[in-house]
């Protein structure tokens, strides 16, 4: 399967976040990679998700809608929202994430 050609509903968002979410009612860290209004990719541990998982998540210090597994392939998997995440907070998380790239390597060098 390729993934690139899945169509989309809507733009998907690069990000860089780790985010605390459950999967199979446990906890696990993993990777926010790209987020859209209609789901998003996640890195973790091998073997952290299966298709048809349910995953709640918090991004930012935003719930993310209820979601369940699409896709997985090794340690990513795509992740389908059942309702819509709202384009401005979808913005907003992206900002927050983008300042969070400039300042991070500014606190490392003092």
């Amino acid at each position: 399967m390729n993934l690139n050609s899945i169509p989309r509903a809507s733009e998907r968002k690069p990000m860089s976040l780790m985010v605390k979410s459950r999967v199979r009612s446990r906890v696990v860290f993993v990777d926010l990679l790209d987020l859209s209004e209609g789901g998003c990719k996640l890195r973790g541990k091998a073997g952290f998700a299966e298709v048809g998982d349910r995953v709640t998540m918090k991004v930012g210090g935003v719930n993310a809608p209820l979601g369940s597994v699409a896709w997985v392939e090794g340690p990513i998997a795509g992740i389908a929202f059942e309702g819509a995440m709202h384009p401005a907070v979808i913005d907003y998380l992206s900002q927050q994430e983008e300042l969070n790239r400039i300042i991070t390597p500014s606190r490392r060098a003092v």
